[in-house]
């Protein structure tokens, strides 16, 4: 279905929440280091309860090693930076859907190797900043998810 592809994550039970959204919408989770913990930590463990046996979770050394390997279809990046709405892009089966790290997001360098039309951001009220990354790759995935017909469900 989606790529869910967190970059240099740092909070354990965020990617554990996030392992269990994958497992429970198809997709799969990649996880670009370095890692703000191991899988093996147990806040990770406790947040993504058994689900962790049921994920496609893999490790990269790098986004370009991420690319080359995996080859999504589109590379979008959700940032507050972004210049188009979540509900604006038309999300399809095959897209990545990358997410930067809880203290301070995406990095420019990042940014600078994805088009503008394919930086996007979740609409929250003025003067807020971001919300949590495991609630962040939730609203996205169900957002594209529903774009696509809820494909796969039971």
């Amino acid at each position: 279905m989606f790529h869910i592809v967190l970059y240099q994550p740092e909070i354990p039970p965020n990617t554990g929440n996030v392992m269990r959204l994958a497992a429970n919408t198809g997709c799969r989770l990649h996880l670009i280091h370095p890692l703000g913990f191991t899988l093996d930590d147990a806040r990770l463990r406790r947040a993504g309860l058994d689900y962790r046996d049921l994920s496609s979770v893999t490790e990269y050394d790098s986004l370009g090693a991420f690319s080359e390997a995996v080859a999504p279809a589109r590379l979008l990046a959700l940032t507050t930076r972004g210049g188009r709405a979540l509900d604006a892009c038309g999300f399809r089966p095959g897209d990545a859907l990358l997410f930067g790290p809880e203290t301070r997001g995406l990095p420019e360098d990042v940014l600078a190797h994805i088009p503008p039309e394919q930086r996007l951001r979740i609409p929250m009220v003025p003067g807020s900043r971001s919300i949590n990354l495991s609630n962040a790759v939730a609203v996205t995935v169900y957002e594209a998810w529903r774009q696509c017909g809820y494909r796969g469900r039971a």
